[in-house]
């Protein structure tokens, strides 16, 4: 089933990327990259990634997180992911290491 969800869910995140590029918060992302929202608070702090890690499956968990948590309807502008700041970038760090 998760498989089969999975098209979908990076649809879905093409398209929040796609207003990104309108949303005139996100003038400092760089080509190739996005702006993702971390924190399980209120207060989220933004990150600026590469939009390569769309692609890993340790990522891939964090939006299927993100999904259940918020749905598709992101109201920071950008992918926003309930996770602890310290563990996301743990977690980044070693994607490409």
């Amino acid at each position: 089933m998760g498989i089969l969800r999975l098209p979908s869910m990076i649809t879905n995140a093409k398209q929040i990327l796609k207003k990104q590029t309108f949303n005139a918060r996100n003038i400092n992302v760089p080509k190739g990259h996005v702006a993702v929202y971390v924190g399980e608070k209120l207060e989220k702090k933004r990150f600026v990634v590469p939009i390569s890690y769309l692609n890993h499956p340790s990522f891939q968990d964090l939006l299927r997180r993100a999904e259940q948590e918020f749905g598709f309807n992101h109201p920071m502008g950008g992918l926003t992911i309930p996770c602890d700041e310290e563990a996301f970038v743990d977690l980044t760090s070693r994607f490409y290491s």
